[in-house]
């Protein structure tokens, strides 16, 4: 099992997704011999789990089931450890997007925090593409850095614990992009500037606030960047229903205005029809951040 490449059965030692249900699910550390308790009983390791294939249909001790997925970094992004407020895949796709990233690109990321867009950064980079990620707290980087090498990703990431904000990535001159989720990044963009290539490069910084985003294309602008551009992604989700509407009386028919008799004795018929529509949900997730994009000019 990896994070960046497809295994067809489970091992020991693997990390698996047990999914319960849509909103309900937990990664599991295999192991032989041991046991994991759900709502629907217990799945043993050894007989439930080891040579089983990905995706199989589990049954629990009470008789209930559950499904055991090859994790991802979209089901690692909803079932991770929280250590630290974490990037959802909304805005991780278009991070990775508008940071054109792709393999083998070399990418630097401060904060780490939990890690949550570093392993969807890393199946993009896979096989070649190298990760530079700092993190300022010492017991976060070290916990990242044991979750790296236990989803066998450990190659591909480099974990420094630092300050980006005095001391930079540790790297000049190799950066394809550069990630900024750190409460100041306009005091990073420097150094940011010196990890990338000389041919160029994008520059991506998350912040919750208006004040940090103005900050940050401040000093964007005097270290050169060109193409600044902030967004927000908002997302709605809309729930598929069916629905019963009335068909509209458009009047009598011609055969009741030819033979009214035959009218009188007919009861009027409700006419309805059934149809697909979507209702959008009475609440909804608003502002996570704000995503600040640049581009470092050739020279």
């Amino acid at each position: 099992m990896s994070f960046v490449e497809y295994s067809d059965f489970i091992q020991d030692g693997d990390v698996a997704v047990v999914y319960l249900g849509h909103e309900s699910m937990m990664p599991v550390k295999v192991q032989q011999g041991a046991q994991t308790q759900t709502r629907y009983g217990a799945i043993r390791h050894s007989t439930d789990l080891i040579g089983q294939r990905y995706g199989s249909k589990v049954t629990c001790s009470k008789g209930g089931w559950v499904y055991v997925l090859h994790p991802t970094p979209e089901l690692w992004t909803v079932t991770l450890p929280h250590r630290t407020q974490i990037l959802y895949t909304t805005d991780i796709a278009t991070i990775t997007m508008m940071l054109e990233l792709k393999p083998g690109s070399v990418v630097c990321e401060s904060g780490t925090g939990s890690g949550s867009l570093s392993h969807a950064i890393l199946r993009t980079i896979a096989p070649t593409g190298h990760l530079h990620t700092v993190e300022f707290h010492q017991q976060r980087a070290e916990k990242v850095a044991e979750e790296f090498k236990e989803h066998r990703v450990d190659h591909l990431v480099t974990v420094r614990n630092q300050d980006v904000c005095k001391d930079g990535f540790g790297v000049t001159g190799v950066a394809d992009a550069v990630f900024l989720d750190i409460p100041s990044p306009w005091e990073a963009v420097r150094h940011a500037k010196a990890a990338m290539k000389k041919q160029g490069g994008r520059v991506c910084s998350f912040s919750p606030c208006i004040e940090q985003v103005q900050r940050t294309c401040e000093a964007l602008v005097d270290q050169g960047f060109e193409e600044i551009s902030t967004v927000e992604i908002l997302l709605r989700i809309h729930d598929v229903r069916t629905v019963s509407l009335p068909l509209p009386d458009f009047g009598p028919d011609s055969l009741a205005q030819t033979q009214p008799d035959i009218a009188e004795k007919t009861p009027p018929i409700q006419a309805s029809v059934a149809m697909k529509t979507t209702i959008l949900p009475r609440e909804m997730p608003g502002h996570t951040g704000y995503l600040t994009f640049a581009t470092k000019p050739r020279t």
